[in-house]
């Protein structure tokens, strides 16, 4: 096999003269003289035992050959570089990746992420604010905390919080309506909703025994977006409880009814790789948000 393969330092040589159509950039670009550039394409070209370039006058090109085998070289160093790339940061003790879902970070995550990073300084934290399926396959990203239901791809899960949701508004928006002390008077608000959510307002309203009133009020893909337009005096959302804590603390959202509570099939859990719990940074983190959200708890019981 390794009489077959060319040397990795002329894959390099024509990777860069393929993709610049010039020996001399490919040489600034590998700090090389353009002789030595030269030199390698030929060692190539003698091993493969055809011309992968056209040399005219002033330019060169890729020959038919050329075009199909710099298709093959870039992916091939690009899939090297990029597994060599996550070795190295599985190995990193010190680099920790979080990836965490976009509401649970902007409600809850990044208040309290200094904590983490001044209780361990030795550790390069780097927060990845997504809500794509994690890929733990690739070995990019150490802990990722999201909104679902316990089952990720590749990965160990433990659920970390659940939650409940009941309606909640802005105190102006409550005064505006009057003050919404019954139950039934929901029926005349603009009710906020969580698009992709189960716990929708048409389960609330059965739950309470009540008709759903059918008013189709505006809709958000995050559950921060629906909280914000609560803030803002939109109308009612179903708040969760996780995500509206704060905004209840400080007074910017109100609790209408807060024994009217739907329990939330979905949670907030905290995945790893399999068999990567007991890794150091893994452990850690598993750790301090372990303390922290024993803390939410009670500041919210």
């Amino acid at each position: 096999m390794t009489d077959i393969l060319p040397p990795l330092q002329t894959l390099r040589a024509f990777e860069a003269t393929g993709r610049r159509l010039s020996m001399t950039l490919a040489a600034e670009e590998l700090h090389l003289t353009h002789g030595a550039v030269s030199r390698q394409i030929m060692a190539l070209e003698d091993h493969l035992g055809v011309p992968l370039f056209r040399r005219m006058t002033r330019r060169i090109e890729l020959t038919e050959a050329g075009q199909s085998f710099f298709s093959t070289v870039t992916r091939f160093l690009s899939e090297l570089s990029r597994e060599s790339e996550n070795i190295r940061r599985r190995n990193d003790t010190n680099r920790l990746v979080v990836s965490c879902g976009v509401s649970f970070a902007s409600k809850w995550l990044t208040s309290r992420l200094h904590r983490l990073i001044g209780k361990y300084p030795e550790l390069d934290v780097h927060l990845e604010v997504t809500d794509a399926p994690i890929d733990f396959a690739s070995g990019h990203v150490d802990v990722a905390l999201r909104y679902g239901n316990g089952q990720y791809p590749f990965a160990s899960a433990e659920r970390i919080m659940n939650e409940i949701v009941s309606p909640v508004c802005s105190p102006e928006y409550r005064e505006k309506m009057g003050g919404l002390h019954l139950v039934g008077e929901l029926a005349k608000c603009q009710l906020i909703h969580e698009i992709g959510m189960t716990t929708t307002w048409e389960r609330w309203f059965a739950m309470m025994q009540l008709p759903y009133p059918g008013m189709r009020g505006p809709g958000y893909s995050h559950g921060s977006m629906s909280i914000e337009a609560a803030v803002r005096g939109a109308g009612v959302a179903l708040g969760r409880s996780v995500l509206v804590a704060e905004d209840l603390t400080a007074g910017r959202l109100i609790s209408l009814f807060p024994e009217a509570k739907l329990e939330v099939e979905w949670g907030y859990d905290l995945a790893y790789r399999v068999g990567n719990q007991e890794h150091p940074k893994v452990s850690l983190f598993r750790s301090w948000i372990a303390q922290e959200v024993r803390e939410f708890m009670q500041s919210i019981s």
